[in-house]
């Protein structure tokens, strides 16, 4: 059932279990994310989850509200956590700010034989480089 298989994810995540994150991606998975992030494997899709957790060592996903359709499960989710250490980005490594940050997204997964077989992540980027303080907040008028 995919809902089983994206609960065990949701929890592996919050437990920054490296080991079950990767068994839970499909070998051959297809993986996109904000800022041009592509894998085509369960190895290069754990590494992106774990890259956010080193950054955020106190990093949590909470899903708020969920769909399931046959193979589809789309999560809406909230994000938070504290940025503690070395972010690595596309555009390359960002510093910790010491910054708490509560972001919202959607993730859209496709489950084939208890592992996620694909995943389109979606927040925004914008939202999260304001709360860093990477870039100014715009002036209220």
């Amino acid at each position: 059932m995919p809902k089983t298989t994206t609960d065990r994810f949701v929890t592996a995540f919050n437990a920054h279990d490296e080991k079950a994150l990767n068994e839970l991606h499909a070998d051959d998975i297809k993986f996109n994310a904000p800022g041009g992030f592509k894998a085509t494997n369960a190895k290069d899709a754990t590494a992106f989850a774990m890259t956010w957790l080193k950054a955020f060592p106190d990093g949590k996903m909470k899903v708020r509200s969920e769909i399931t359709s046959g193979p589809w499960v789309v999560q809406e989710i909230l994000m938070e956590g504290t940025h503690t250490a070395p972010l690595e980005s596309p555009s390359g490594t960002i510093a910790p700010t010491y910054k708490k940050v509560v972001g919202y997204g959607v993730q859209l997964l496709r489950v084939e034989n208890g592992k996620i077989a694909e995943a389109r992540i979606y927040f925004d980027q914008l939202d999260q480089m304001k709360q860093l303080g990477l870039i100014p907040t715009p002036a209220t008028v």
